[in-house]
């Protein structure tokens, strides 16, 4: 105890003298600065005050138009001139950034709140000044060129000098500054560079941290284990951030984490909510093909956590509970905190939800099994929100102590709160088996309907399904006798359902057998259809080369040259007659845009009046093959 309140001694001395440090240096280069405009001739100390007036007079008009929705309005250096142009760059013209937030539009698309903006922002700046030339940004046009690896806007951005600031141009600049400096260094070794936290979660202040995670390639390491390749460069690395804070003046708020990627890929496999909040919000500054691929997956909800990791999550909070009542007061709020969420996140994985970060948990579980399913009580959720603000409030120290009494109704609470959340897991699971045993039932019952269909057998009563897949399909030998065994599992599973009697046990069977179902019925589609579009399908060779004409529905799509790499497409409508129509362009895209959309291949008649346009497409000497 004694050492620990030492310890938060020496590190407050610490903050506080690296405060004052910072401070003087401050005022000491600010000194310098308005020693150096000094310094100047006097008509161009004239000019900068006069350009710096404008700015100032542009900064305050737009800012007071856009309020909130402004993060940032920068002086940019001129423009390079162009390659290869004549034209002389203008000097006289104020290039100005102007960074706005669109996170929140929702009454127009970004590209339309883009276009408003840039035209409002640009007659303002043409009213102060007509050499001043606003460039507007807006923050998801920024965050995109990012996901799409294209970085020469964050360099625009590093190069621009604050006029006003939110605090995402400081953000941006110095990550892009520090980014440089260590991939100068160690890029071999660099996989990813990635922006984190508030300042991506569009929660930010501007006392927040500059949260940024740099991965490490350790696959290949061979001169010192990884956990020494690790700590070398994450020592130079958060160096390097202080060199880069230096550099450009946003001191003491660049926060680094560094992870070699074999730990990264752990912490997924683990569903830790750091590196899942991570992958969710973060934007990559360099990618080396490691951060978007696995992002993309967890959008797609491809990257989900293991039932051993929900079973941790679950089970961490009972043993925790456990050593609280033997810990001194401030180790067992801790406890307390992790027992209570580490559960209540497990509750949201096994839903299907990603591990959100503790501060998430309480709203997500309150939207969703609360109010959404209906599965939890509201007072579950205060309680975990009590907890999380009294852990709070102890950390930032806003509250002293915490007295016997409050620890033991915090104990009580808490206890209460697992033994509810571990009949909610009961809850979550029996939803989520029903709804299993739900959506395999009619995926099958709509596999059914769509092979009868290609069999000819349309408008199906739903009470007549499984009857006439037994007589249409099995019994005429269609379809092997074991899937109308599993289709009839499939069918008394949704009647035990319906009556309240279905098991666990049964559940699992019916997954297992299902699955080999669905596959074989959907191969079985797959081939019947192929089939049947080869009918549809007329071969022509015309001279040396061949070509041919498939008939759909209304439309014939001509290949001219099969033996072509880049064929020659073209379409025609097919008339009442049987005639075609005018011939129009196209492309291999929209023929197989309409191959895929054809459910059951058309019944194909040849009429004379197409051989006639077949002439006028491809010569009189084609000829139509058969049996080819």
């Amino acid at each position: 105890m004694a050492n620990d309140k030492e310890e938060k001694k020496i590190a407050k001395e610490l903050k506080e003298k690296n405060d004052r440090e910072a401070e003087a240096r401050e005022k000491q280069e600010k000194a310098m600065q308005e020693d150096m405009e000094k310094k100047l001739p006097k008509e161009v100390r004239e000019k900068l005050a006069k350009i710096k007036e404008k700015l100032d007079k542009f900064q305050k008009q737009v800012v007071k138009k856009f309020d909130k929705y402004i993060m940032g309005i920068a002086l940019l250096p001129p423009p390079k001139p162009q390659e290869g142009s004549s034209e002389p760059v203008d000097k006289d013209k104020i290039h100005v950034l102007v960074l706005v937030d669109d996170t929140d539009s929702q009454k127009m698309s970004k590209l339309e709140l883009k276009d408003k903006l840039t035209a409002i922002i640009a007659k303002t700046a043409e009213e102060i000044d007509k050499n001043i030339t606003p460039q507007t940004l807006i923050l998801s046009e920024v965050w995109q060129s990012c996901y799409d690896a294209k970085y020469d806007i964050l360099q625009l951005v590093a190069l621009g000098a604050p006029i006003y600031d939110g605090g995402m141009l400081a953000a941006i600049k110095i990550a892009e500054v520090h980014k440089t400096m260590v991939l100068k260094k160690f890029e071999k070794y660099i996989v990813s560079y990635v922006l984190a936290g508030s300042l991506v979660q569009g929660r930010a202040t501007k006392d927040s941290d500059i949260d940024v995670f740099v991965v490490i390639d350790d696959t290949d390491v061979k001169k010192m284990t990884r956990a020494e390749l690790k700590d070398k460069l994450r020592a130079i690395i958060i160096g390097m951030g202080i060199e880069a804070g230096e550099l450009t003046g946003v001191r003491n708020k660049i926060n680094i984490q560094v992870y070699i990627l074999t730990d990264f890929w752990d912490s997924i496999k683990e569903a830790n909510p750091i590196i899942f909040t991570f992958l969710r919000d973060g934007v990559p500054f360099y990618d080396r093909g490691i951060f978007m691929p696995w992002k993309q997956l967890l959008k797609m909800g491809k990257v989900k956590p293991s039932m051993e990791a929900i079973d941790m999550y679950m089970s961490s909070g009972e043993q925790m509970l456990q050593r609280v009542k033997f810990k001194i007061k401030e180790m067992g709020m801790e406890d307390i905190f992790y027992a209570l969420l580490t559960p209540s996140q497990a509750a949201l994985m096994l839903y299907g939800i990603p591990p959100p970060t503790p501060k998430e948990t309480p709203e997500l579980m309150r939207e969703i099994l609360v109010k959404k399913e209906k599965l939890l009580e509201e007072k579950y959720v205060a309680i975990l929100e009590k907890v999380i603000k009294v852990r709070k409030d102890i950390e930032h120290g806003t509250k002293k102590d915490l007295t016997g009494r409050e620890l033991d109704e915090l104990l009580t609470s808490s206890e209460d709160f697992l033994k509810r959340i571990k009949d909610l897991f009961t809850q979550i699971e029996k939803m989520k088996e029903e709804e299993s045993m739900l959506h395999i039932y009619e995926t099958a019952v709509t596999i059914i309907r769509d092979v009868l269909k290609l069999e000819g057998i349309e408008r199906v009563k739903a009470e007549e399904v499984i009857k006439l897949f037994e007589t249409e399909m099995v019994h005429l030998g269609k379809i092997p006798e074991k899937f109308l065994r599993i289709l009839n599992l499939i069918v008394k599973a949704k009647h035990d359902y319906d009556s309240g009697k279905l098991t666990k046990s049964e559940v699992e069977n019916v997954k297992k057998q299902s699955s080999q179902f669905i596959k074989f019925m959907v191969e079985y589609m797959q081939r019947k259809r192929g089939r049947e579009l080869e009918r549809a399908r007329i071969r022509i060779k015309h001279g040396n080369r061949y070509g041919e004409v498939i008939l759909l529905d209304k439309v014939a799509f001509i290949i001219h040259d099969l033996e072509k790499e880049e064929k020659e497409i073209t379409k025609s409508k097919i008339n009442d007659d049987g005639s075609l129509g005018r011939v129009e362009e196209s492309s291999m895209e929209e023929l197989e845009k309409a191959l895929a959309k054809v459910e059951i291949p058309p019944k194909v008649f040849i009429k004379e009046p197409v051989f006639e346009k077949l002439k006028e497409v491809f010569g009189k000497d084609v000829e139509i093959l058969m049996s080819y």
